[in-house]
This record gives C-alpha cells, structure tokens and sequence, in this order.
C-alpha cells in the first residue's frame, strides 16, 4: 500500500515537472499579486473570494479572486495602469504604476463607495494573511468547479478539508463530531433539521461559490453546536453580463458484465444569472433534475440498487439599492426521494423503507453601512421540512444471522418548520491602547415539529433456524413540540499591535425546552512571532453550546417495546416490558474547545501549518435499556460524552497558477455509542443492547489527504486527489444480537481511494463564449473499499467484507453562453 501512494506520489510530481518545463511561460515583466478584502462583513478583514478584477494600461489583463481571495496579474509590461475589482454591491479603483521587473503584492479593500487612489508598485514579499484563529478551511470556487465530485453535490467537497471523512453511514462527519452535533449553515443561515440536528437542503452546485469548515469559530455570533460549523456561500449574480450554463444533458448508461442495462443516472442543470436592472439588480435560477441508481454489489443483480429522485431550485435577486444599503433575496426548493434507503449486504430491497422529503426556504438579508463605516446585518429566514419513512412491504420483520426478511419495522412522519430572525452590528476600528473592532447581535428563532411514529414487531431468529426473541412495541403515537430560542451575543476584535490580535467575545443563549440561560465566553488570538509576518501563532479556548434537537423531548411519547424471549418451538419463555424514560432531566449539550497552532510561510509560494485541536462534550445524549425483573426502562440521558482530539499538518504549494495541498491528521474520536439518532433517526436499528463506550464508528486515526489543481499544457486543467485513512471501527455480536467483547475494537480494512478529474476549456464559435469538456475516473485503482462486514460471530461468514466501492468513469461537457 505504501508502495502504491509512493509510486502515485513520485508519478504526479513527475506529471507536474514535465508540464512545467514543457510550458513554462517566458520570466514576466512584472508580476502583480495581493488579496481583495472588505471591512465589516463576516469578520473585520473579511476575504472576498469571486471579485472580478481588470488591469487596463499598455494591455489588458482580467482575473477573478480565489477562494482566499488571492489574485495575480503575470507577465505585465512596465506602464501605468488602473485596477478595478467588483463584487456585489462593492467596489474599488486605484492607479497602478508598474517597474520593470517587479513583483508586487497589494491588498485591494473593496467599500460600498468606489475610492481611487494612486500607489506605486515596488518589489515586496508576500506575507501570511492575518486571520482569525478560528481555525477555517474553505474549499473555494476553482475547486467546485475542478476537482472530482462523484455525486456533485457541494457536501461531497467537506472531506478535501482535513478532518472532515464521509463516515460509514454515508453522513458527513467534521471534526469527530456526529452529523446532529455540527451547525450547517447556507449564506449563514441555519439549514438543519429541527428534529434531527441534521444538515437537510438540497442546492445545485453551480450556484455554491464557496464551502467552509469553522473548526473553533471564537467570533461569538457563531452558536448552536458542539462540533464544527460548515457554511456554504452562494455566488453572486451578475449585475452586467447574462450568463447561461448547461451540463449533464445526456443520461449515463448502466453497465453490467460488460453490457449496456438501462440508465444509470441523469442528472441536468440549468444555470441562468444576468442583470434585471443594470447595476441595481441581479437575477439568479438554477434548476437541477437528479435521477441516480447506486449499486450494492454484493447483492444479486435485479437487487442490488438503491434509487434517489431529487429535483432542486434556487432562486436568488441581488440588489445595489443604494450606494451604503445592498440586500440579498433567495428561494429554495429541494423535493427528495430515496427508494432502499439504507440497502446493504444482508437487508435486502423489500426489507428497506424509502425516505421521502421536501422543503423550501425563504431568506432575506439587507445590510447597512453608515457614514462612519460601522455595518448593519439584518437577516430573515423561514424553512419547512417534512420526511416520511416509508416500509417496502408489509411482513413480518425477521433479523436472521445472514440476511433480513419481511418489510421495515418503523412507519413516520415528520413536519418541521424553523423561523429566524438575526441583527449583527459591527463596528468600524476604534482606538484606545490599539484598534477595537466591536460587534454585537440578537437572534430570535422558532422550531416546530409535528411526528407520527409506528413500530411495528421484530423477530431475532438463531443458527438454527428458529426464532429466539420477538419484540413489540406499544400504539402508533403522534406528537407536537415547539422551541423558542433567544441569543444575544457581544465581541470585540482588539488588534493591540501589528503582531498581536486578540479575539474576544461572550455568547448568551437561552430556549424554552430547558428553559435555562447559557453562557458561553470565547476567546482567541494571533500572535506574529517574526517581524515580518511570516510566522504566526493561532490559539484559543471557549465554550459552545448546542440546542436540544426537538426528537428528544418526544421520547417518553413514543412506542414502548415489549422484549419476549422465546423457546426452540416458539414458546414464550421470558418477558420484559420497557418504559421510556427521560433518566436526568434535559440540558443543552456543550463542549468545551481550544485549539493551537503554528502557521508559517516559508516562501511566497509556500504555506505551512502545524496544529492541535481538543474538544470535550459533555450533556450529550445516549440511550440505555434497564432491567428488573419482568419490567424495565429504557433511560434517555444526558450524561454522555465525548472527546476528540486531532493533530495537523498541512501544507500549500502554488506554482505557475498550480495549487497542490497534502495534510496528515493523526486524531482520535471516543465517547458514548448509543446515540439517540442511532435508534429513532432516519434509519433506525431495532436492537438497543447497552450503552457502552468506545471509539466513535467514523474514527480514523490516521489520514493522509493530497489534492491538487494542476495547469497542463493545451489548456487542460488536472485535478488529482488521493485519500488513505485508517478502516473505520465495528463490534462483533451473536446470533442474539449481543456484543462480545468491548465494542468498536476491531475495524474495516484501510480506505485507499484515487480520483482524477481532466478538463479542457474549449472556445466556441461565438462571441467571448466557451464549454468546458473531460472526463472523470473515481477509486483510480480500483481498491476494494469495504462498505459492509459480516459482524456476527455465529455465522459461517464471520469477519468477512462486502460491497466494496469500485472504478467508475464520468464524462463531463459544461456549455457556458
């Protein structure tokens, strides 16, 4: 294995040395590089990544900002020059005098007002970026739109940032947290469902301008998790130019033993943006349609696909309403249908619910920048949601040691709905014993959720044959919840010299389910140890606070079960009714966090991070049967927890417009297993046997993640990824379904996984008009990533592994007008 990763390694460094000394451009008369930023938005030197940016002198240049909003104008003669750089409702011009022969770096601060200045351009080093401690990782617009993505959704991104893996389940999982205890944001608007804590929204990727992991945010607006926090930022509409965009138009084929068998997906979008009113409003809808069949290939081949049917829209109007007011309007759309949710190995297609959702979203964000530059953020936001688990048949449900039979055990409904109101001041710099950057906010929101759940009985049969227990379950029950929350939060970003940023700050939250007052202080810096900025130390420490997910205070109303131990001729032989009880009262989650970390940029080119992560939760919630006698409880209880902690290394390198990244993170995840979504989620597993602790099943101790965004010769752009981590943990049980041994001690194989993406810009024969065409080769090697493991002692195929990942092959043509 090692072999393998070293012999890719050395073949894509040799890939990259030959493009590079095949089409090394001429040395440049000048080159111009810096980063575009603003002032009050999401933190005091906000990055805005996606400016458009042009040089018009001697010649003309044009380039847009990255994902840290960095940009470069090469090989530019000596001249004088004007700068403009433009985004939504900002802009910014300035006179730029080029020497030959220099390189330069400048910072571009875009404003509400446009200012002009002049600046002449000398030799100068590029420093690292003083940025917050909050440890972030983004994945910016070159990589959504380069880098391969098998399923094309922008959540498939999260695992190219360090720490994030796609855990066993197929949920995302950040920082060694489970999905119900991250924040999942869009436009920083809250998308998780009220009843799951899971992140549940559907939007088309090519609207998705950016994608970011906040591991430790310290800026006090963030709350409501005790993970990480995921935000997704959408782009901007065109305020001059209409842009159309059309890809995946034709279906792609099925293929078994070699043969052509039907569709395998079809998936097309639709992306139009353009100006309504010039300058004023922008105007964007992107439209997707996606039908795809998943195969589990360990399954005969009239059985072995799951099916999903979605169709997302995404509405969103700019506005410029005035040279200091800009406002952000958007409607999303996002109908789903998952037919064999959750088909594996042993439960086959007629033992699988399907999952049907739905939902839509509303939200509104105007922002105000007064005369002396402090900024106003007023943010609405309005969700519904509704999921439906539906059974395949109607049979009895029978666990036997190789397979399942029968239809589902579990029939619900779920309405949610969530209503938020936001307002954020900031501040502009004020001076006393350095600069203060202050900011201050209100967040009012109301969830609902309106259930049905029905269970329905569950037979456990043995080696021979024969059942061994049965278990029942009380009416359907229905049941109505709501949660009103309430938080107000004030920080202060106090640069106390050039080398010294603290961030401070004290977050407030209070909701009606545990009608309790949480305070949550916070507290981050950045410390410059070299003079010259190449050398930063981050860090920090607070406390954050989760809300209760609203399944949880239903519990003592849903179904009690009823365990029944049976005889070899199906006799009763025992009996145990269980109760559901909330054991300690309900309190709101939280965990405790500090980070550091060394940053260093040891050449222009070249950035290096060295850091350590801890976080510890605790008032987490698991699930634990209990027995006296003929009678028993089954105890919710909030005095789980969990600790995570991970150390990082990563590394950037960019040369003649090629990014490569490489991270090693050596972590650990470990808390309790009996998680309540485990049980009563989306998918739930019949059999409650004992909490225990151990390791969480999407730990990974260690992982090694290299990704790169190569530019080839003829245009072509080459993005590699190679993703190896440590095979996920499982425990062993037996024919009753009762673990041996301490649990999560054994684990899958080690994921190996190499995906390539080619993609050649082409023109086409009209005006400034081009499509983008290549092709797509996912698990490169074709290694057997294991998705399912025989974990039953008593059966003859005990420890043996199924349904690994294979090659696939994606082409890809995208017409851009």
């Amino acid at each position: 294995m090692i072999s393998r990763i070293i012999t890719l390694l050395f073949a894509l460094g040799a890939l990259t040395l030959s493009t590079f000394s095949q089409s090394a451009p001429p040395q440049p008369a000048a080159t111009i590089h810096g980063v575009v930023f603003t002032i009050g938005q999401d933190t005091a030197h906000a990055i805005v990544p996606g400016a458009k940016l042009s040089l018009d002198g001697t010649t003309h240049f044009e380039t847009e900002s990255g994902a840290e909003g960095e940009f470069v104008f090469g090989a530019v003669p000596a001249g004088s020059y004007t700068l403009r750089a433009e985004a939504p409702g900002l802009i910014a011009t300035q006179v730029v005098e080029v020497q030959s022969g220099s390189s330069s770096h400048l910072e571009i601060e875009l404003r509400i007002q446009a200012t002009k200045q002049t600046t002449t351009v000398t030799t100068s080093e590029d420093p690292v970026d003083l940025k917050d401690p909050s440890g972030a990782n983004a994945v910016g617009q070159s990589a959504v739109d380069h880098m391969p993505n098998r399923d094309e959704h922008f959540e498939t991104l999260l695992p190219l940032i360090p720490g994030v893996v796609r855990g066993p389940s197929g949920m995302i999982n950040m920082k060694g947290a489970r999905t119900s205890q991250n924040g999942s944001l869009v436009n920083s608007a809250d998308v998780t469902d009220p009843a799951t804590g899971i992140a549940a929204i559907n939007i088309p990727i090519d609207v998705v301008a950016k994608v970011e992991v906040l591991a430790t945010p310290y800026d006090p607006e963030y709350g409501k998790f005790t993970g990480a926090v995921s935000n997704v930022e959408t782009r901007p509409g065109n305020f001059n130019k209409f842009r159309f965009s059309v890809q995946n138009l034709l279906p792609r084929a099925r293929r078994l033993d070699d043969s052509i068998v039907g569709v395998e997906a079809f998936t097309p979008r639709i992306t139009f943006s353009g100006p309504l009113v010039k300058d004023r409003i922008a105007f964007t809808q992107s439209l997707e349609y996606r039908y795809q069949r998943d195969p589990v290939t360990s399954l005969p081949v009239d059985q072995r696909d799951t099916r999903s049917e979605t169709f997302d829209s995404y509405t969103q109007l700019d506005f410029n309403i005035s040279p200091k007011q800009t406002a952000t309007a958007s409607f999303a759309v996002f109908p789903q249908k998952l037919d064999y949710y959750g088909l594996n190995t042993f439960t086959p297609q007629e033992s699988t619910p399907d999952l049907h959702e739905s939902g839509y979203q509303f939200y509104l964000q105007h922002r105000y920048v007064t005369n002396s530059g402090d900024l106003l953020t007023s943010q609405v936001s309005y969700r519904s949601f509704e999921a439906n688990l539906l059974p395949n048949s109607d049979a009895p449900y029978q666990l036997y040691l190789e397979t399942t039979a029968g239809g589902f055990f579990n029939h619900q409904h779920r309405d949610t709905t969530r209503t938020e109101w936001v307002e954020i001041y900031r501040s502009h710099p004020r001076h006393f014993l350095g600069t203060h950057e202050l900011d201050a906010g209100l967040d009012f929101a109301n969830s609902s959720y309106d259930g049905r759940q029905q269970f329905l009985p569950v037979e456990i049969f043995g080696t021979a044959g024969n059942p061994l227990e049965r278990i029942e379950f009380g009416p359907a029950s229905t049941f109505s919840v709501d949660n009103h929350e309430f938080a107000w939060f004030a920080g202060d970003k106090w640069t106390v010299s050039n080398r010294l940023t603290f961030d401070l700050g004290v977050r407030f939250d209070r909701d009606s389910i545990t009608s309790s007052v949480n305070t949550a202080p916070r507290v981050g810096f950045v410390l410059a140890l070299t003079g010259d900025g190449k050398t930063l130390l981050k860090g920090g420490a607070g406390f954050f606070y989760d809300r209760v997910p609203l399944n949880i205070p239903t519990f003592t109303d849903l179904p009690a079960r009823t365990v029944v131990e049976l005889g070899p001729l199906g006799q009763i032989l025992d009996s145990t009714a269980y109760s559901n009880v909330i054991s300690n009262g309900l309190r709101n989650p939280r965990s405790e966090v500090w980070n550091v970390e060394v940053d260093r940029q040891v050449t222009s080119d070249f950035l290096l991070r060295v850091g350590y992560q801890q976080r510890h939760t605790v008032h987490d919630y698991y699930l634990d049967p209990m027995t006296s006698g003929a009678s028993g409880t089954l105890g919710l209880s909030d005095r789980g927890s969990d600790i995570y902690k991970e150390f990082q290394v990563t590394g950037r390198y960019r040369i003649h417009g090629s990014t490569l990244n490489a991270s090693y993170v050596h972590s650990q995840a470990y808390g309790d297993l009996n998680d309540f979504n485990q049980f009563f989620g989306n998918n739930p597993a019949a059999v409650i046997q004992p909490n225990q602790r151990g390791n969480l099943s999407f730990d990974a101790p260690n992982r090694f993640l290299a990704w790169a965004e190569i530019a080839a010769p003829w245009k072509l752009t080459v993005a590699p990824l190679i993703d190896v981590h440590t095979g996920f943990p499982y425990s062993t049980v037996d024919q009753y379904r009762e673990f041996v041994g301490a649990r999560n001690e054994l684990r899958y194989p080690r994921f190996f996984s190499t995906d390539l993406q080619v993609l050649r810009q082409i023109r086409l024969p009209f005006k400034e008009k081009h499509a983008r065409i290549g092709f797509g080769i996912y698990n490169l090697f074709n290694h057997p990533n294991y998705r399912d493991v025989q974990n039953n002692l008593d059966s003859y195929r005990s420890g043996e592994f199924f349904n690994g990942v294979g090659r696939a092959f994606h082409g890809k043509f995208v017409l851009e007008l």
